[in-house]
């Protein structure tokens, strides 16, 4: 068994967890949240506890242990607390707004480009050039940051694109003066 995998996770006051043939559901303050659960895999709740074990007629489902583990953690903390991404557009004229149920980027392309914000995501924009991304599934937030992300992909020369906050981009050096 894994490291993690033992480790209960507590469940705070206001949160309910239901587990139904395989889905493991969790309700809290900000929403709910579910998730399948692959056979070969055993949730209980205890005193407060969600416990995660394989079950022992499986060797290969010890792999999926401290996944499953992980994946209820984050459930739990995204219906309490929720999740947050952070993206800033760095450039001459980059710049972002929240157009309805869109996002709208303009990022140096011949025409700006939309996405369409997926259900459960709040998008808000800081200064027209900060995303900042919430919601209360952690996989859907980075999934959706990693979209924005690579429309216009930091560039090691200049460092213009969109970058996570605090992304550390390697700068080249560019071409020298040809020497005679």
């Amino acid at each position: 068994m894994t490291r993690k995998g033992k480790l209960p996770i507590p469940v705070p006051s206001g949160v309910e967890v239901k587990i139904s043939g395989s889905t493991v559901s969790v309700k809290g303050p900000k929403g709910l949240i579910e998730q399948d659960i692959r056979d070969g895999i055993i949730v209980k709740v205890e005193d407060n506890n969600i416990i995660v074990s394989p079950d022992a007629k499986t060797t290969n489902m010890r792999n999926f242990h401290g996944l499953y583990r992980t994946l209820i953690a984050n459930m739990v903390h995204g219906t309490t607390q929720g999740f947050e991404k952070q993206l800033e557009m760095i450039g001459v004229g980059f710049r972002a707004a929240v157009q309805g149920n869109d996002l709208n980027l303009q990022v140096g392309l011949s025409h700006p480009t939309l996405i369409a914000i997926p259900a459960g995501i709040e998008v808000k924009i800081e200064k027209n050039t900060k995303i900042i991304i919430t919601g209360i599934d952690k996989q859907q937030i980075g999934q959706f940051a990693s979209t924005i992300r690579a429309i216009r992909p930091p560039e090691p020369y200049q460092g213009k694109g969109i970058r996570y906050v605090g992304e550390y981009v390697r700068r080249k050096a560019g071409k020298s003066a040809a020497k005679s």
